[in-house]
């Protein structure tokens, strides 16, 4: 199995190669001779840089936005996706090319059918798919497009797809927030949804604003045949309690991975973990770098002479940094996530944290998995519903500590509560107890969980792909702080 992923992977990377040889990019590489190799995967790693952001986009991107053609890929760059705002650059333009929107189309295709493991009833199929995104109203320069990637996809859609699926062109154009949901809350009633898409937070305040405009007490009044939650771009299990408060009956939560630079997993089966199978045969070609010291420096940025594996390479329950080359110009380019194989027969992965969102002040090396996990666990011991928080790293009367700012709507002991995230952390990594013994303390704020969505809106972030950043650093942590200063008064 793993050999014939293997072959799959290799037979991406020659069609790549093959297409953008011709580019001012593959001159340069000489794409033109690997392409001659039946396995050209070690001469690509030993020829190429691995690039990030700020790198591929100095040297190359940058003349794509400007209108030339054949930079990093055949012909001009018509759709440039914008990022979602959690890392430290809030004007990512990332190449979006056609070849990217019919792999994005194909691994939505393939998504769907895999729902025959749901035991789903036919008339299921009959309901309607309800897509929470950003706006299909891009912005135009008069040399190409722009706006979240979930518009550019939604408004790019094949005219047999657009019958299946809402709000319809009307409502997903409108670039307002808060006009889109409460359309969406006026039309709800008149729709027969069985599956919803979008980011946690923001299906869980629309299920809010609908059960409270019709005075309903579930969700499942309105739309009694909602059964599949299809999420993606923050990890669910925060969310997971207060959403499910809001149904009548549990929801098939399905864990997606699509990023600006395309959709590389989906959840195909059932499984506790949420594990989603990488899709190593959709148009890009994968490397996974061990995220440690010996590749990454203390910032979470990689270092030249970092050591990239393939497929086979890989090694359960290891952090990987994962570098893709695609359909739309990115070549060994670092997405930014860290992720972690469960399953090698299944090529089944889960989304750890990012490269610069993890803390380690003093070796702790606290990922935001490790966070999410005792966020989780916390929450059901104290029976408590945190939908949002944050930690920042700061120095502490000589040492380190870690700030935690937890999101909860009801009175808190915040003492115990940050006990129990303390312990839950200990127990789930080595390191973290070694540090709180010598040179780490932790401290806590509570807040509503409103403080959170008001600080994404004093940035111009609510709604579509936006979500909030669980570790604050640097301009994040320092606007952060600005903001409750002023909240509090």
């Amino acid at each position: 199995m793993r050999r014939n992923v293997y072959k799959q992977q290799v037979r991406q990377l020659r069609k790549l190669l093959l297409k953008a040889q011709f580019t001012e990019f593959g001159k340069k590489y000489s794409f033109n001779e690997l392409v001659l190799l039946s396995d050209p995967v070690k001469l690509f790693q030993s020829t190429l840089p691995i690039y990030d952001y700020e790198s591929i986009f100095e040297a190359w991107w940058y003349r794509a936005l400007k209108g030339e053609k054949n930079i990093c890929w055949p012909g001009k760059i018509k759709y440039f996706a914008l990022s979602s705002g959690t890392s430290e650059s809030a004007s990512k333009h990332i190449p979006v090319t056609k070849d990217m929107i019919r792999a994005i189309q194909k691994g939505t295709i393939k998504q769907i059918l895999s729902t025959k493991h749901f035991n789903l009833s036919k008339e299921q199929y009959e309901t309607e798919i309800l897509i929470v995104g950003g706006s299909t109203n891009l912005n135009y320069n008069g040399t190409y497009f722009s706006g979240d990637l979930s518009g550019i996809t939604t408004g790019t859609q094949p005219r047999w797809f657009q019958n299946f699926t809402l709000p319809g062109p009307e409502i997903t154009s409108h670039t307002d927030w808060e006009t889109k949901i409460n359309d969406i809350v006026i039309n709800a009633k008149s729709w027969k949804v069985g599956f919803i898409c979008g980011v946690p937070a923001w299906i869980q305040i629309l299920f809010e604003r609908i059960i409270k405009h019709y005075k309903v007490k579930t969700i499942h009044d309105i739309w009694p045949n909602l059964a599949i939650f299809v999420h993606g771009g923050v990890a669910i299990h925060p969310y997971k309690n207060s959403i499910n408060a809001l149904c009548a009956k549990p929801l098939i939560y399905l864990d997606t991975y699509m990023a600006s630079e395309g959709f590389f997993a989906y959840q195909e089966r059932p499984n506790e973990l949420q594990a989603m199978k990488l899709m190593t045969d959709n148009k890009s070609f994968f490397e996974f770098v061990p995220f440690n010291e010996e590749n990454f420096d203390a910032d979470g940025n990689i270092k030249p002479k970092a050591k990239a594996l393939t497929i086979t390479e890989v090694e359960l329950d290891t952090d990987y940094a994962l570098l893709v080359s695609n359909c739309a110009g990115a070549w060994r380019y670092l997405v930014g996530d860290t992720i972690k194989f469960v399953n090698l027969h299944r090529c089944e992965i889960i989304i750890t944290g990012r490269t610069k969102h993890y803390l380690s002040l003093c070796g702790e090396h606290l990922s935001v998995d490790n966070m999410n996990q005792a966020i989780k666990l916390a929450s059901n011991d104290l029976k408590i519903t945190i939908n949002e928080y944050c930690v920042a790293g700061i120095p502490y009367q000589g040492m380190y500590a870690h700030h935690w700012y937890v999101g909860v709507d009801k009175p808190v002991d915040e003492k115990l509560l940050i006990e129990k995230i303390d312990a839950l952390l200990k127990d789930l990594n080595d390191d973290y107890i070694t540090e709180r013994k010598h040179a780490l303390k932790i401290l806590i704020t509570t807040l509503p969980n409103k403080a959170f969505i008001d600080f994404l809106a004093s940035k111009n972030k609510l709604g579509g792909q936006s979500k909030f950043p669980r570790v604050m650093k640097g301009k994040h942590l320092n606007e952060w702080l600005a903001f409750l200063d002023n909240y509090k008064k």
